[in-house]
C-alpha cells in the first residue's frame, strides 16, 4: 500500500466548523505574516522566506485552498504564482530556471499553484521529457530544495488527495455549470484516464523527494472544507517552526 492509500478521505467539516476554524487560523496566520515582515509589535528583523507549494489531482481544490490561505493577508504581503506548461523560450533553459523570479526573499511569502514537480509528473507521463531527464529531475529537485532550505527558506509542500469517484463528480459538476466549465479541459479528462500511471509517479515522487528540510503534507481533500482549514493550519505551524529555526521567536498566539 502506498502513501496515497493511507490518506483518510473520510475527514470532513461542516460549514459552521469551517467558518469557526478558519476565523481562528486566519488570525494566527495574519499575525505570523506580519512578524515575518518585521511589521508587528515594533519588530524590525525580517523572518525567513515562506514558499508554499501546491500539487494534487485535477479538481482537488487547489484554487479554493489557495484562495482561503491568502484571504486574510494584505495583497502586498503575499505573491501567488501559477505555472502551466513551459513556453518555448522557457524550454531553452534548465527546467528550474523559470521558478527563480517568483521565489520569496527574507520577509516575503509566495504561493505556487503547480510547481517544479511537473517535471516528474505530467512531463513524465505525457512523454514531454526524455526518461533520462525526468529521472535526473528527482536529484535536481532535492538539491534545489536543500539549497533553499539552507538559505533559510521555509518550504511547505502540499499534495491534495481525492478519490477517482469524487474527482468524477467534480468534473461533471463543472461541465454542467456555464460559469465553471472553462476550468474543465480535454486534457483533464485525458489525465483522469491515466490515473493509475499518475498514482505510480506520485508515489515515486513522494518517496524520492520527501526530506526533513522539505516534507510533503498529504491533505485529505474529499471534503474541501477540511482541506482548506488543514492547509491554513499547517502553513502557520511551519512558519512558527521556520521562525525558530532562524533563531527568532514567533509572537505568542493572539
Amino acid at each position: 500500500m502506498g502513501r496515497l492509500d493511507e490518506v483518510d478521505l473520510s475527514l470532513s467539516l461542516t460549514a459552521k466548523e469551517e467558518e469557526r476554524e478558519l476565523k481562528r487560523e486566519w488570525r494566527r496566520l495574519s499575525q505570523l505574516r506580519l512578524a515575518l515582515g518585521g511589521l508587528l509589535d515594533g519588530r524590525s528583523e525580517l523572518g525567513p522566506p515562506i514558499c508554499v507549494l501546491f500539487e494534487g489531482w485535477d479538481a482537488a481544490g487547489k484554487g479554493g485552498a489557495i484562495k482561503r490561505l491568502v484571504a486574510p493577508l494584505d495583497p502586498r504581503h503575499v505573491r501567488v504564482a501559477q505555472f502551466g506548461p513551459p513556453t518555448a523560450d522557457e524550454k531553452r533553459h534548465h527546467f528550474l530556471h523559470r521558478f527563480w523570479p517568483a521565489l520569496p526573499g527574507w520577509g516575503g511569502m509566495a504561493v505556487f499553484d503547480r510547481t517544479w514537480y511537473g517535471r516528474v509528473l505530467v512531463e513524465r507521463i505525457e512523454g514531454l521529457t526524455e526518461r533520462e531527464a525526468w529521472s535526473r529531475g528527482y536529484e535536481e529537485i532535492v538539491s534545489f530544495e536543500r539549497m533553499l532550505f539552507e538559505e533559510g527558506t521555509v518550504l511547505v509542500k502540499f499534495w491534495l488527495q481525492i478519490s477517482p469517484e469524487e474527482q468524477l463528480k467534480r468534473f461533471e459538476r463543472r461541465a454542467g455549470d456555464p460559469l465553471r466549465a472553462w476550468k474543465l479541459t480535454a486534457e483533464d479528462w485525458e489525465n483522469r484516464a491515466k490515473r493509475s500511471q499518475y498514482e505510480l509517479a506520485v508515489e515515486e515522487m513522494l518517496d524520492l523527494t520527501d526530506r526533513p528540510e522539505a516534507r510533503w503534507h498529504l491533505v485529505a481533500a474529499e471534503s474541501k472544507r477540511h482541506a482548506r482549514v488543514e492547509v491554513v493550519r499547517t502553513v502557520s505551524a511551519e512558519i512558527e517552526a521556520g521562525i525558530r529555526r532562524a533563531g527568532q521567536e514567533p509572537p505568542p498566539p493572539p
